[in-house]
């Protein structure tokens, strides 16, 4: 359960990025080269007194007209919305900027509480720096330093201390779905034919549905939770408020659901838009559906959905794990399937594995192909352990994590999908250090 959320905020070069990757524990941060993946938000998740956090990671605000500057902001505000403290990343080597002074002039009107963290402050003789940053106006400032890691733990303390209490809502045991996609893709007709009844206003224009809308039906004698969201617009085509705030409240759409239909209309190609926001499905760590609606319209022969279905792989292939159904809110084709197709990618989610059944997995792959060597080291697996679900998470004991490749992670994760079921789940694969036996 996510207990809070952090937004990093500041101006180029103050070690955002570098703060992100030491409080997520992981190089994430202009690392991920995959298409579709990389947001103008990266988000990531952290430990600290037992609880779990999110962090956000923005582009750097500049005061000038530098490329991109007009939607770095737009991710900034959002990113704001989103979060329960602003960080506010300051260079304590460079002083304070006339940029900082601007970002400063900023947040002391969003009604969020903001940290000054002072960053390379790496050693005693940088100390006094931080004095400087107190006409910012934004409280004491808080020194650190993201290279080292000094400092970092004062910073959480303060940061968590500040987020607000929340009710802990119990689990209802409701299964929640949300439906995200382009404008006019046709979810809000996708939703009233799965519920059989117009709940949900319906129109040709573009961008009707402004709110994430919340709508309550039983099927076979469990309550369901079906969320219309707003179509995620480009990021060069959300400065209205109104779109900003639309796509800020279909994210929060995401983070409240246990099940993601990704929706694409197979009239149109595939775009990097739809890549985008399957892309966010994934980064929330959701069960995803990629369902492709208004396939009445399409020609068809005896080819034509396996072309389709293999274009959607090459395109996709991070969420090469989920389902793909085709249907059509119109006439209602195969919109029945939706149901046991959620329903069994939510059980998936949920999926434990034994650690005794786990071990014999991880050895049999380790058997049949195992671990090359890097500069001379081969890595040594002690013991595998399932440690959380929703998305499911295994951890690997090895004698050092650098030596996991991505290769032999995916390796790894293909071969524990092939045991067991996964379809529609991410599968988090991590590796942590530990010396003992081997397996």
């Amino acid at each position: 359960m996510i207990n809070g959320t952090l937004a990093l905020i500041g101006r180029p070069n103050a070690g955002k990025s570098s703060l992100f990757n030491r409080l997520v524990n992981q190089r994430l941060a202009i690392t991920d080269d995959t298409p579709g993946v990389t947001r103008d938000r990266l988000y990531g998740d952290c430990e600290w007194l037992t609880r779990s956090y999110r962090i956000i990671d923005t582009g750097g605000i500049t005061m000038d007209d530098a490329p991109f500057q007009k939607e770095i902001r737009v991710q900034a505000d959002i990113a704001r919305e989103e979060a329960d403290v602003i960080l506010f990343v300051c260079d304590g080597q460079t002083g304070v900027t006339s940029e900082d002074q601007y970002i400063a002039s900023l947040l002391k009107k969003t009604k969020k509480p903001v940290l000054v963290c002072v960053n390379k402050i790496d050693d005693s003789m940088h100390q006094p720096n931080i004095y400087e940053f107190y006409q910012l106006g934004l409280g004491d400032p808080l020194p650190l330093s993201s290279l080292h890691g000094i400092g970092v733990g004062d910073l959480l303390d303060a940061a968590v201390a500040l987020i607000p209490a929340k009710d802990q809502e119990t689990d209802s045991g409701d299964l929640s779905f949300c439906l995200i996609g382009k404008p006019n893709v046709g979810k809000s007709s996708l939703i009233n034919a799965m519920l059989d009844q117009e709940r949900v206003i319906v129109s040709e224009i573009a961008g009707t549905t402004r709110d994430a809308i919340d709508t309550s039906f039983a099927y076979q004698q469990e309550t369901w939770v079906a969320i219309d969201t707003a179509g995620i617009r480009k990021k060069g085509k959300i400065y209205e408020n109104i779109d900003k705030y639309a796509l800020l409240r279909a994210l929060k759409a995401v983070e409240r659901s246990q099940v993601c239909l990704v929706v694409i209309d197979a009239l149109s190609p595939l775009s990097e838009q739809d890549k985008h926001i399957a892309g966010i499905a994934l980064e929330y760590g959701k069960g995803v559906i990629l369902v492709v609606n208004k396939w009445d319209a399409i020609a068809k022969d005896s080819y034509t959905l396996d072309s389709f279905q293999k274009q959607l792989r090459v395109q996709l292939p991070y969420l090469d794990y989920a389902p793909i159904l085709f249907v059509s809110a119109k006439t209602r084709q195969r919109v029945g399937e939706l149901f046991p197709l959620i329903k069994s990618v939510r059980e998936n989610c949920q999926r434990r594995i034994t650690t005794s059944v786990l071990n014999d997995v991880l050895e049999d792959a380790l058997t049949f192909t195992p671990p090359p060597t890097h500069n001379g080291k081969r890595l040594k697996l002690y013991y595998g352990a399932q440690v959380a679900v929703d998305p499911p998470q295994i951890v690997l004991f090895v004698n050092d994590p650098k030596l996991l490749h991505f290769s032999y992670q995916r390796y790894l994760e293909n071969r524990l999908r092939e045991a067991f079921d996964f379809t529609g789940t991410p599968l988090r694969v991590i590796a942590r250090h530990k010396e003992g036996d081997l397996l």
